[in-house]
C-alpha cells in the first residue's frame, strides 16, 4: 500500500471551515487507498501573534522559551484536523514534533533537522490505517530534551523530511496557488503553471526570490530523491487539479533553456571604494561578516588603472544592510578603503533553467535585451543552471516581462 505525506499551510487551515476543507482532501486521499501522514502550519496570523506575545513579555526573551510559545500554534491546527477526521470516521491522532520524534540542533528558532523516527506513525498505519496528523515546525532536541522550530517556512521542510523517513511515494504541499509559475503572475498576465520542475530548478528560484516553497525543503527532497507535488488546498476537494511536480531531471522529457525568472526585492548593495589591492583584502571583508552570519551574495571586483586600488561591490540581504555598514565602518583602518556607498533600493531578477547547460549565450541575450529597455545592469552572477543580474528596483517589472518574453515563457504549455 502507497504511503503519501500532505503538507498545508497557514492560509490553508487559516479557519475551522478551511480546517474541513482540508480534512475533504484527506479523506479523498484515504479512499483512494494511501497510507497518509498530514503535517500542518499553525493558523493564518498566529504565529505572528505568538512571536509579538513574546516581545511584549521581554524585550530579549530567552529563546527556547520561545520556541515553547511558538510551537504552541502548530499544536492547535493537528489536534483541531485530528478532530474534524474523527467526526468524519477516519481514525486518525495528532503528533507532535517531540512525539514522532523529530530531532533537531539545539538551535532555538532555526534549528537543523537532524532525524525522524517515523516507526509510531508506520504503527498506526498498520493497525488501523489511522491518519497521522503532525504538527510541522517543530521538533526536540535529543540532548535537552527542549523543543525548538525550524524556522519560518519549516513545515514544508517537516513535511519532505517526514516524506523521506516514511519512504513515502510523493509529498504534497498544498498552499495557497495550484503550482510553480514561469513567474509571478501578478507582474506577468501570461504566466503560465509548469507541470514540472528539476529539483535542481526548484531550488534555485526558491532562493532567488520564489516564495512557493522554503528553501531547505527543496534540499531534502533533492537528497532524498522525494517526489514533491505543489498543489492548491483551495481546489474542489472531490476534482483537484494535479499542480506542479518537483521530481529528478530525468524524468522531465521535453526541458526549457529557461524554466523560470523569479526576483528579489530582500537585496541590499555595498561598494568600497579604492580599497586597497593587496592579499588578504577580500578576507578583511567578508570574514567580519561571515562571522556575524551576514550572508553574502554577488561579489563584483574592479581593479584601478594605477593597480594600487580596486573597487569591490557586493550584496547583502536588506535586512542585514545596517549591520554589515556598521562592521565595515567599525573595520576601516584594516581594510583601508576610502568610502563606502550603499544602495537599498535594487532588486535582483534572475533566470532559471537546466536547458543553459547545453545552450551558449543565453545569458548574454538578456543582457541585450535589457539594455534595448534602458535598464542598467549593477551586477551579475551566473552559475550551471541560472543567472541573476542586480538593477534599480523601479526597473523589476519591466525586467522581469522583458526576459518572460524573450525566452518565450509567455508561450509556454
Amino acid at each position: 500500500m502507497s504511503r503519501l505525506v500532505m503538507k498545508f499551510g497557514g492560509t490553508s487551515v487559516a479557519t475551522v471551515e478551511r480546517i474541513k476543507n482540508v480534512a475533504r482532501h484527506v479523506k479523498r486521499e484515504v479512499e483512494a487507498g494511501h497510507d497518509v501522514a498530514v503535517v500542518v502550519s499553525a493558523m493564518s496570523g498566529k504565529t505572528n501573534e505568538l512571536v509579538g506575545w513574546c516581545k511584549e513579555a521581554a524585550p530579549l526573551y530567552d529563546q527556547a522559551e520561545y520556541d515553547v510559545v511558538v510551537a504552541a500554534g502548530e499544536q492547535v491546527t493537528s489536534g483541531l484536523l485530528a478532530i474534524v477526521l474523527n467526526d468524519m470516521g477516519l481514525p486518525a491522532r495528532s503528533w507532535q514534533g517531540w512525539q514522532v520524534p523529530l530531532f533537531g540542533s539545539d538551535a532555538h528558532g532555526s534549528s537543523r533537522i537532524i532525524d525522524v523516527d517515523g516507526a509510531g506513525i508506520l504503527a498506526g498505519f498498520a493497525a488501523d490505517r489511522s491518519v497521522a496528523v503532525v504538527s510541522g515546525f517543530q521538533g526536540i532536541h535529543k540532548e535537552s530534551g527542549r523543543i525548538v522550530t525550524l524556522g519560518r517556512g519549516g513545515s514544508d521542510t517537516s513535511a519532505v523530511a517526514l516524506a523521506a523517513a516514511l519512504k513515502a511515494d510523493r509529498c504534497d504541499i498544498y498552499t495557497d496557488v495550484d503550482g510553480v509559475y514561469t513567474t509571478d503572475p501578478r507582474i506577468v498576465s501570461k504566466a503560465t503553471r509548469l507541470d514540472r520542475v528539476s529539483f535542481e530548478e526548484m531550488l534555485e528560484m526558491a532562493s532567488l526570490g520564489s516564495k512557493v516553497l522554503q528553501v531547505r525543503s527543496v534540499e531534502i527532497a533533492m537528497v532524498h530523491r522525494v517526489p514533491t507535488y505543489v498543489r492548491s488546498s483551495f481546489d474542489d476537494p472531490e476534482n483537484p487539479r494535479q499542480g506542479t511536480l518537483i521530481c529528478d531531471e530525468e524524468d522531465i522529457v521535453e526541458q526549457q533553456i529557461v524554466t523560470g525568472i523569479a526576483y528579489s526585492k530582500d537585496e541590499a548593495q555595498i561598494t568600497l571604494r579604492r580599497v586597497a589591492d593587496k592579499p588578504g583584502v577580500a578576507a578583511s571583508i567578508f570574514g567580519p561578516l561571515a562571522e556575524a552570519n551576514i550572508n553574502v551574495d554577488m561579489i563584483i571586483q574592479v581593479v584601478s588603472d594605477d593597480q594600487a586600488t580596486t573597487d569591490i561591490t557586493f550584496t547583502v540581504p536588506t535586512a542585514d544592510f545596517d549591520r554589515a555598514r556598521t562592521i565595515l565602518e567599525g573595520q576601516r583602518g584594516s581594510i583601508q578603503y576610502q568610502s563606502l556607498q550603499g544602495a537599498t533600493d535594487v532588486v535582483k531578477v534572475s533566470a532559471i533553467g537546466i536547458g543553459m547547460r547545453s545552450h551558449a549565450g543565453v545569458a548574454a541575450r538578456a543582457f541585450r535585451a535589457l539594455a534595448d529597455k534602458g535598464i542598467n545592469i549593477r551586477a551579475i552572477t551566473t552559475s550551471e543552471i541560472k543567472f541573476s543580474v542586480l538593477i534599480d528596483a523601479a526597473y523589476t517589472e519591466l525586467a522581469v516581462r522583458t526576459l518572460h518574453t524573450l525566452y518565450g515563457l509567455d508561450n509556454a504549455a
